[in-house]
């Protein structure tokens, strides 16, 4: 009963946040751009499928800070709190029980290659939103990684419903150089905006910066506007 009780509390959280923050997201660039750069046939958002200066790659480069935490399943947590109702510490049985979510998406990386057609599960960011329930005020996450790597979203962003947080790629565990065991992915913006081997999300009620974004990178990374760097 327990589980049936919280899993229902999820789906009715996920309802509300859906709608709170459904007219924010339909305005986001990636789908209400009425002038997308880009070339290709149009997505499932509306935009070109390939983005102003990128170049379609069938491999998977490996980008990353210069290390590769190897993190083990046993001791694999990933910690949500700050602005919330109910902060959380998932174990990885924890996570798994959550409901799962395969979806087919495109892979953008600011160093100009596009990998398209990308096949992940994992839990959506949206019912983690749902599981601890964000206060009203709440307008961003920052992401932390393993690796100390730091990245922030807005919550319209943040909560589209291919925004992931997967374990699974092509029907193999994801890969430690790609962030096994767990990543998130963020298709309609640039990659970086995913943090890979993610530990923690942390609620704000502003916005905040993260690693690359410190460094001169663009706060709101979307591919169609070629939105690279501040």
């Amino acid at each position: 009963m327990e589980g049936s009780a919280k899993l229902n509390r999820i789906v009715e959280a996920r309802m509300k946040l859906k709608a709170r923050f459904a007219a924010k997201m339909k305005d986001t660039p990636s789908m209400a751009d009425d002038k997308p750069m880009g070339t290709g046939k149009i997505n499932r958002h509306g935009m070109p499928t390939i983005p102003v200066g990128q170049v379609v790659t069938t491999k998977w480069p490996v980008l990353d800070l210069g290390y590769q935490p190897d993190i083990s399943l046993d001791r694999w947590r990933l910690r949500i709190d700050g602005n919330v109702k109910h902060p959380v510490m998932l174990t990885w049985e924890d996570f798994m029980a959550l409901p799962q979510t395969h979806d087919i998406s495109d892979f953008h990386c600011v160093t100009t290659w596009s990998k398209l057609d990308m096949s992940w599960i994992g839990v959506s960011m949206l019912d983690l939103a749902a599981l601890v329930q964000p206060h009203e005020d709440a307008t961003h996450i920052l992401c932390h990684g393993y690796d100390t790597y730091t990245t922030n979203l807005s919550l319209e962003e943040a909560l589209k419903p291919d925004v992931l947080l997967v374990h699974t790629f092509e029907n193999q565990p994801l890969a430690k150089e790609h962030g096994g065991p767990c990543r998130m992915i963020t298709p309609q913006l640039y990659a970086w905006k995913g943090a890979k081997w993610i530990k923690r999300i942390e609620f704000l009620n502003q916005d905040q910066p993260g690693f690359w974004e410190e460094r001169g990178y663009s706060n709101t990374a979307y591919p169609w506007r070629n939105d690279r760097y501040d």
